[in-house]
């Protein structure tokens, strides 16, 4: 055998023999090396606002904010009307360009993207006012938002499985949500409530990690605002979500934390007792008594 094709050999049977290692014996099965590697997973935020700033002519609304938030958070915005949180809404999902700072979407700058290029990636939004096709049915409404993300369009000749997928996921929203009686009713015959169920319904359809609800329980009744707050506390997981809400009852129990603006500049973060607890909130925003 030739110098070189034994030196293969034996390299081939080494690469064998540490293949064959028991798993103990480089560490995997060590308690401490598997946190590790779990740490290192989740270790990427999925938002990041870094100095974040908006500027309206000599108005700035948003004040260089910076804001952190991990996977599968439930992050509730607050502040009084003017404090620019909606602002900061259509700085991260696009709609507005930014003035100054950086938005990092899982480590991914996204400050340039244009706001179809933030939704493909899974930033989905909904709006304070209803923003719907009043003249179609509710199933219309849904199916056009799942047809959103198909990457053909107006083909003439397309696979009928992929009508039938759309169909598929359209029909799980609308049973989800509780729309499946009314499916085939005209949205601008439903009830406020209901047409915020389906806004959410269509944020959902374009399958987010982020999802960014802008007041949704805004001139709901208590009733319509408790049903609105269990469904959403029953959404995956996985998805990451940061809410505006006027409504105490709703921000506190639905946040895990709390950031809360104030003349467009950060004012306090936390859990829900500090932000209870906290006396510069409770005197700018909740009132002192």
């Amino acid at each position: 055998m030739k110098i070189g094709e034994q030196r293969k050999t034996e390299a081939r049977g080494i690469e064998e023999r540490e293949d064959q290692r028991p798993m103990s014996s480089i560490g995997l099965n060590d308690p401490s090396v598997r946190c590790e590697v779990v740490e290192q997973k989740t270790a990427v935020p999925c938002l990041v606002l870094e100095n974040l700033s908006k500027d309206f002519g000599g108005l700035r609304a948003v004040d260089k904010i910076n804001l952190k938030i991990e996977p599968g958070e439930r992050r509730v915005l607050m502040g009084p009307n003017g404090a620019g949180k909606t602002t900061l809404f259509n700085l991260v999902s696009g709609v507005y360009p930014s003035s100054a700072g950086r938005i990092l979407y899982f480590e991914k700058d996204v400050t340039g993207l244009p706001s179809y290029r933030r939704a493909a990636l899974g930033i989905a939004r909904t709006y304070q006012i209803t923003n719907l096709f009043p003249n179609l049915a509710v199933s219309d409404n849904i199916l056009m938002a799942c047809q959103a993300l198909v990457r053909t369009k107006f083909v003439m000749f397309r696979p009928l499985s992929s009508y039938h997928r759309l169909m598929d996921q359209c029909n799980n929203l609308l049973k989800e949500f509780g729309l499946w009686e009314k499916r085939n009713e005209l949205v601008k015959n439903l009830s406020h409530g209901d047409q915020r169920q389906i806004e959410v319904s269509l944020a959902l359809a374009e399958k987010p990690r982020l999802l960014l609800l802008d007041e949704p329980a805004a001139g709901l009744s208590s009733a319509e605002t408790h049903a609105l707050t269990l469904l959403l506390k029953k959404l995956d997981p996985s998805i990451t979500i940061l809410l505006i809400e006027h409504d105490m009852d709703v921000a506190f129990e639905f946040a895990e934390r709390i950031t809360v603006l104030y003349q467009g500049k950060f004012l306090a973060e936390g859990t829900k007792e500090e932000i209870k607890n906290n006396s510069t909130v409770q005197e700018i925003y909740l009132g002192s008594e």
